[in-house]
């Protein structure tokens, strides 16, 4: 599924546009640990929030998706739990995905262009403090020849740093740049988990030191989309979802070029996204590595701007830093501070899987 190529109904099946818009968009002042708050009382208040926003209660919402990991959680089926954060009555069209919460929204954008539902509710939540999350993303390698030799995801990241530093096409000043503008940007994001001047550290696995990767911390979002007219009735100046697409790279890293990501090339493709240039893109890149392969895959250049939030490096809340970009980029939207914007997600070692979503703003706020 890419752009509006659902089925209307009618005789002979012919597609139609429906047009699908975030609306809204959330989030919470993201923390390096919340041993505080359960995950349903660090969910709560940015769902009163994205309601708020627009106005409606639970009851209007015609589908509800989150994203959101077990394993992250130490417990199965720990998403019917945060359920409590939505509330029990009335009773909802529910569903959820195991991983990045950008996914779930793509889940809801299709439901809402089949027209199986007007609005939709999208939440994602992620605490990565009470556990070694280094350790617990080795469980997305393969099972039988990356995973049983426990390489962490810090550690893959800088095979992949490597890669483009041999390759000639990086150096550890590039990276440090990348760093220093993200964390500088965050200064204005009162969100943000690490914000202004950050000291470059120590090596954690050579050639990335401390400020190219990301923080740990707990955080939650959630995003609110409506379709055609209920998206104007609901937000001044939509940010409407023009194409949105996913892919994914070869499961083994041994037989895929690091320097490269095909999967977000394609995606951005399918999603329209070379069609007209973009002024914002917000990158799912928690190492300043993995930015730099993003940017050349997205032809992305001085004139475009990106993670002006700060973006992963400022603040990664595992399950929830995909969705994050999303509504950063329709936030800016919605404020007139951007017309056109990008938004990628990422999940998986070395930029495995990819997601890219092309909103545009109405050539006049109402």
């Amino acid at each position: 599924m890419t752009r509006y190529d659902a089925p209307d109904g009618s005789a002979g099946g012919t597609p139609y546009r429906r047009d699908v818009a975030v609306v809204a968009f959330a989030q919470t002042r993201h923390r390096r640990r919340t041993d505080d708050l359960s995950e349903v009382e660090m969910l709560m208040p940015v769902l009163h929030r994205v309601l708020g926003a627009t106005g409606l209660r639970t009851g209007d919402i015609g589908f509800t998706c989150s994203g959101s990991s077990d394993y992250l959680a130490g417990r199965a089926f720990s998403f019917t739990m945060a359920l409590d954060g939505v509330g029990a009555w009335p009773p909802i069209s529910e569903s959820h995905v195991e991983t990045d919460g950008a996914w779930a929204l793509y889940e809801a954008w299709v439901k809402l262009l089949t027209g199986q539902a007007d609005t939709a509710l999208v939440y994602a939540y992620g605490k990565s403090s009470p556990g070694a999350v280094r350790d617990v993303l080795t469980r997305q390698l393969d099972p039988y020849y990356a995973a049983p030799l426990w390489p962490d995801s810090v550690a893959l990241a800088a095979l992949q740093a490597q890669a483009l530093i041999d390759a000639g096409e990086a150096g550890e000043p590039q990276l440090a740049a990348v760093a220093a503008r993200s964390r500088q940007d965050a200064s204005a994001n009162p969100h943000a988990q690490l914000q202004g001047e950050f000291p470059r550290g120590e090596y954690l696995v050579r050639p990335l030191r401390v400020s190219d990767c990301p923080p740990i911390g707990d955080g939650a979002a959630a995003v609110i989309l409506a379709a055609g007219d209920r998206a104007r009735e609901l937000c001044d100046r939509p940010a409407w979802i023009r194409g949105m697409d996913h892919r994914i790279e070869a499961h083994s890293l041994g037989v895929r070029d690091l320097t490269r990501s095909p999967s977000t090339r394609l995606a951005a493709e399918r999603a329209g996204a070379f069609e007209r240039p973009v002024d914002t893109a917000e990158l799912h890149a928690p190492f300043t590595s993995q930015e730099l392969v993003l940017r050349r895959s997205l032809d992305l250049d001085a004139r475009v701007r990106v993670n002006p939030s700060g973006g992963a490096l400022a603040a990664n809340p595992v399950m929830a830093t995909g969705l994050i970009r999303i509504g950063e980029a329709a936030a800016r939207i919605h404020r007139g501070e951007s017309d056109r914007a990008l938004a990628h997600a990422t999940s998986g070692p070395c930029l495995q899987q990819n997601l890219v979503a092309v909103l545009e703003g109405e050539a006049h706020a109402c």
